[in-house]
């Protein structure tokens, strides 16, 4: 009995570790959102994104290759969030998101300009990716909707909607995005090498590499 009523409490102790970073996420992602909110202009946006933006993303934000994000119908919220987290923050010695490229041109756009950028691009038009497997689908729809309870995973639907649109101002949009881009960033949230996000970094630990490819490739085929 007793080692019954410890294990329950180890379980609710995980779960209300895991529900305390979920608070503290949305809290952040509330800040973002203040950014965002503030008055943007597309327009202005869309000069930047195809003067600078265009060669990784594409004019429209459909990013042509894998390796770079797809932007297209993102949240603004979001896209702002990570291109002040691409910034060195007053006082910090590095960026809380490091990558050589984007933390190059982050450097170089001011508030109004991620604003406008993200205004810009979260107005696009998602040209969607497409599930490659039957058999990676299969196992990531299983995780996607359902977590795994032996490893306390939550279910990604939880936070990033069934369908993959995300929830504005908290959660990105996956649905439709490259399967080997949302691998890539499961593989750095776990690694270490991505660090922006402190419960997508505890539930990639989680994950193995099977399990994060399967995901994938579900994501990329919701709708």
């Amino acid at each position: 009995m007793i080692r019954v009523v410890s294990a329950c409490m180890n379980k609710l102790t995980r779960k209300a570790a895991l529900l305390a970073l979920l608070t503290a996420f949305a809290g952040a992602a509330f800040a973002a959102e203040g950014e965002a909110a503030r008055k943007a202009d597309p327009a202005k946006g869309g000069a930047i994104a195809q003067g600078v933006c265009v060669a990784c993303h594409a004019a429209d934000g459909n990013a042509t290759g894998n390796a770079n994000p797809k932007l297209a119908g993102q949240h603004p919220e979001y896209i702002v969030k990570q291109l002040l987290n691409f910034k060195v923050k007053d006082g910090a010695k590095a960026p809380e998101r490091v990558n050589g490229v984007m933390n190059g041109f982050a450097a170089a756009l001011s508030a109004d300009d991620v604003r406008n950028v993200a205004a810009y691009f979260s107005s696009q038009t998602l040209k969607p990716s497409a599930a490659k497997s039957i058999q990676l689908v299969e196992l990531g729809q299983k995780i996607y909707r359902g977590g795994i309870s032996e490893k306390n995973v939550p279910a990604c639907a939880g936070c990033h909607s069934p369908n993959g649109a995300g929830i504005p101002a908290q959660y990105p949009r996956l649905g439709g995005q490259w399967s080997e881009y949302v691998e890539a960033q499961l593989s750095a949230f776990r690694s270490g090498a991505r660090a922006n996000n402190s419960v997508m970094t505890t539930i990639a630990s989680r994950l193995s590499d099977a399990e994060m490819k399967a995901v994938a490739d579900y994501t990329a085929g919701l709708r």
